[in-house]
């Protein structure tokens, strides 16, 4: 396998700063670290982002993630090992990462059971997050960047 183009955030020296920066805001929302990442890994899963994916796994890692939730995240739904803020977390992540998937792709539902767990700036941080995943996913996945592989 080899990548179509270098990434595009790295080609474009103003875009992957301004990309990183949007991350750094995020991570400084009061949501736990590990919580992040299993948002991202989530994310890159339903995206089919292998760089992502295997990038994803290594950060929860040195977040202190287990194996076994690690391991699990794609089947959250039916895993023991998630906590209700977690699982707000990651129901917002797949609405908002699945939005042509349904009409109405994040219902008040799904919000609303965030909003119980997470304050305002709660919300936006993870919000934030969601974005930025997907968009390096997109870049990722449309240039065939190899997992593994240092930019």
């Amino acid at each position: 396998m080899e990548a179509r183009i270098a990434n595009p955030a790295t080609i474009l020296p103003d875009a992957l700063p301004a990309i990183l920066s949007v991350a750094k805001a995020a991570r400084k929302g009061g949501v736990p670290e590990s919580t992040l990442e299993l948002i991202h890994l989530r994310i890159s899963q339903i995206n089919g982002c292998s760089v992502c994916v295997v990038g994803g796994a290594a950060s929860a890692r040195k977040a202190g993630e287990s194996d076994e939730r690690i391991d699990s995240v794609s089947v959250w739904r039916e895993a023991p090992y998630f906590t209700d803020a977690e699982r707000a977390a990651l129901d917002l992540a797949e609405s908002a990462t699945r939005l042509a998937d349904r009409p109405n792709p994040v219902t008040d539902e799904v919000w609303e059971e965030a909003a119980k767990h997470y304050d305002e700036k709660q919300l936006a941080a993870i919000t934030l997050w969601i974005g930025v995943s997907n968009l390096f996913n997109r870049l990722n996945a449309t240039t065939r960047q190899i997992a593994g592989a240092k930019w």
